[in-house]
């Protein structure tokens, strides 16, 4: 097993990859003591079955630099293969500002060939692959040095593994045509807007069970206080408040940190100093918005007045061409988008790209009034009228 730990031999291993159609990668993380994750370990391979085809990479050794790796991802020519890529895009484009292009996700493409709904890496590897994984380094801390060549072994496995899965996802969806659904999916994977946490919507994270406008606004400068501290500091938003934390500060409105003190769900950390001070004014300004300000929970299901029978209706609808399609449902249509069609609104993403062509069409035509729904044994059939 190869592990780099030098800029050159980065770039020496990225040279090689640029020959190649796709590089598959995969990257192991810790999150949990930071807001940011902290990259520990780099998985990449290319086509081929000698040992120098499948490397680690470890940007915990020295001063390595990882330039050479985006120049691979900025390399057009090179399909960056990925699973379940969001948190792995984060990574990158936090740290450089960079996305890999072109990109593949294979839990994308996976749910567009009838493999179900956001399945797993280890069913692709039983299902296709036609082996296992060893999962006894699941839960490894990967920024423990050294690793142990168990740890390595099971790293590596995520990419070696993907190069089979990748070959057999791109020709099935070459072979039906279906390779642009993909292309759309991953258009939002490469948005920079999906990894940018601005602290002014932080507050629409967090549930309440209230519509009262001052309340929200109290839990809207909260949350923004929240993050940008998190953020600023590098620690998880929870070790800041936690979101009972602030939903209880809302109702109780602390004027002072010695109110501040009686909070039941306000750590200890938090009751003085710069973030008692934080929260205070956190408080104090929410009390003091502008009611023409105040944030509104948004709840499209009222205000477009569904109808649940056409709602429960559309639900079948998408069961049965999703069945017909071989298409996970929920990446044709999510429930709240089905009752948003079934109240009149004609914008959903179920109603673009290829999605209207597999469903968007038909849901309309159900909504018009211009076919039905009939049953046959198992199957679900449309009937023009």
């Amino acid at each position: 097993m190869i592990t780099i730990t030098t800029t050159e031999g980065l770039a020496d291993f990225c040279a090689r990859a640029a020959s190649h159609t796709y590089v598959t990668v995969d990257t192991e993380f810790l999150r949990e003591r930071t807001y940011y994750s902290k990259l520990c370990l780099i998985q990449l391979a290319v086509p081929g079955d000698a040992d120098e085809d499948a490397v680690l990479v470890d940007p915990l050794a020295g001063d390595m630099s990882l330039e050479p790796l985006y120049d691979l991802f900025r390399n057009k020519s090179v399909v960056k293969v990925f699973h379940a890529a969001r948190q792995d895009l984060e990574i990158f484009y936090v740290d450089a500002g960079v996305f890999p292009e072109p990109l593949f996700d294979t839990q994308v493409a996976a749910m567009v060939a009838g493999f179900g709904e956001q399945v797993g890496y280890e069913t692709l590897v039983r299902k296709i692959a036609k082996s296992s994984l060893d999962k006894t380094s699941r839960f490894t801390d990967w920024s423990r040095r050294p690793l142990t060549d168990a740890q390595k072994t099971y790293a590596l496995a995520d990419v070696t593994h993907l190069r089979t899965i990748y070959e057999f996802l791109k020709a099935k969806l070459e072979k039906s045509g279906r390779k642009e659904w993909v292309e759309e999916e991953l258009a939002v994977l490469t948005d920079p807007a999906t990894y940018e946490a601005d602290p002014a919507t932080a507050w629409k994270r967090i549930k309440t069970r209230t519509n009262s406008g001052k309340f929200l606004a109290i839990v809207r400068e909260l949350a923004r206080f929240r993050e940008t501290l998190a953020q600023a500091r590098n620690i998880p938003r929870n070790r800041v408040l936690k979101d009972d934390a602030i939903l209880e500060l809302a109702s109780t409105k602390p004027k002072s940190e010695a109110d501040l003190g009686r909070s039941r769900l306000v750590l200890r950390e938090a009751r003085k100093g710069e973030i008692a001070k934080g929260i205070l004014n956190a408080v104090a300004a929410g009390v003091a918005a502008d009611p023409a300000s105040y944030p509104e929970v948004e709840n499209r299901r009222d205000r477009l007045q569904v109808n649940p029978a056409l709602a429960d209706l559309l639900r079948v609808l998408l069961k049965a061409k999703s069945e017909e399609a071989g298409v996970a449902q929920k990446l044709i249509a999510t429930a709240s988008e089905l009752d948003e069609i079934a109240g009149g609104e004609l914008e959903g993403p179920a109603l673009r790209g290829w999605r209207r062509k597999v469903f968007g069409e038909d849901a309309l035509r159900l909504c018009n009034g211009e076919v039905a729904l009939t049953a046959k044994g198992s199957r679900v059939k449309i009937i023009a009228l």
